[in-house]
């Protein structure tokens, strides 16, 4: 793929990752470990069946009856489909669904793969699979929700928080009728993140420098603290990386030398990959000068980690993975 074709596609995946992202106040960053944020509660609220819900967004969607046959466009979808006990019957993330923390390899080679490129999938192939719902990413699947809705409806759903995706998980479980499952995952995620919050604190862990990105030495992204990943990151760690303003282009891009006088202890990575021949982000940067002083680099402490379950996973089971992993490979 070209540089200019590779960069176009960084702007669609810098979208999709500030899609629905507010900018913070200033460029402080958070407090080290969330120091400073309400503790986590680990109860879940109690939740009713419903065909009529309002999402984390405030969008209110009515459906005509429970959907049992959902396609998947974004990776919080084919989440929270499977949190719930139900197996998409489409999805255009077949990485991330089979991975451990979803189906796996076997049931997840099993569900169909939707055809198209991220952003314009083929909607008669959606169509021939049937669905009752489609779920798709705001700023990325609304360009298809006149095609689309013609045979379903179209959700687009991006959480910038974990509060908003469990609300998300709750919103799919009103309208499926599974309450309880989903009430049942999450308490699990609560406990696993408030257990979480408690161990970096006392270990120390907390006050590591710790950056999330993606991208490629043309087009250096982060999970900034205004999308759900660097949110997620921030609870537990010390994340001095705040989205940069409403500009998609530039609100969660960062150059070598920011990074640097950020200084991180840890580097997490999910490298966009075209080609077989491409390399990992973290392989592009290795002879730049500046990135070698980044203490991380210096320490060894730079992780490419699997890219579609931390750069598209949105759901429970994915932060849950995420949150173990990281946990991990931060040093105490």
């Amino acid at each position: 793929m070209s540089r200019s074709g590779r960069t176009a596609v960084l702007l669609v995946i810098a979208a999709a990752v500030s899609a629905c992202s507010a900018p913070l106040a200033s460029e402080g960053g958070t407090p080290p470990g969330g120091a400073g944020r309400p503790s986590i509660d680990r109860a879940a609220p109690p939740l009713e069946p419903s065909l009529t819900i309002t999402d984390p967004q405030g969008r209110t969607l009515t459906l005509a009856k429970r959907p049992e046959r959902i396609v998947c466009l974004n990776g919080l979808c084919d989440d929270i489909v499977t949190t719930l006990g139900l197996t998409p019957v489409g999805t255009s993330n077949p990485a991330l669904i089979k991975h451990p923390a979803l189906l796996g390899d076997q049931a997840g080679a099993a569900v169909a793969v939707v055809p198209g490129t991220f952003g314009s999938e083929d909607v008669e192939a959606i169509a021939a699979m049937r669905p009752d719902l489609v779920i798709g990413l705001p700023g990325v699947h609304d360009p298809l929700e006149e095609a689309v809705e013609r045979f379903a409806p179209l959700w687009t759903a991006d959480p910038a928080t974990w509060e908003q995706s469990v609300g998300y998980l709750r919103s799919l479980g009103a309208l499926t009728g599974r309450v309880e499952q989903a009430r049942g995952a999450e308490e699990q995620f609560r406990g696993k993140l408030a257990d979480a919050v408690e161990r970096t604190r006392g270990t120390g862990q907390a006050s590591k420098k710790v950056v999330l990105m993606y991208g490629s030495t043309d087009a250096i992204g982060v999970d900034t603290t205004a999308s759900l990943k660097g949110d997620l990151l921030s609870r537990l760690f010390d994340y001095p990386f705040p989205g940069k303003g409403g500009d998609i282009a530039t609100a969660s891009s960062y150059s070598v030398e920011e990074l640097l006088a950020r200084q991180p202890d840890v580097v997490f990575v999910y490298s966009l990959l075209f080609s077989a021949k491409d390399r990992t982000l973290s392989a592009q940067l290795a002879d730049n000068a500046v990135w070698q002083q980044i203490p991380a680099v210096k320490r060894q402490q730079v992780h490419e980690m699997h890219a579609k379950l931390w750069g598209s996973g949105r759901g429970t089971r994915s932060m849950g993975a995420i949150i173990d992993e990281a946990l991990e490979k931060v040093p105490a």
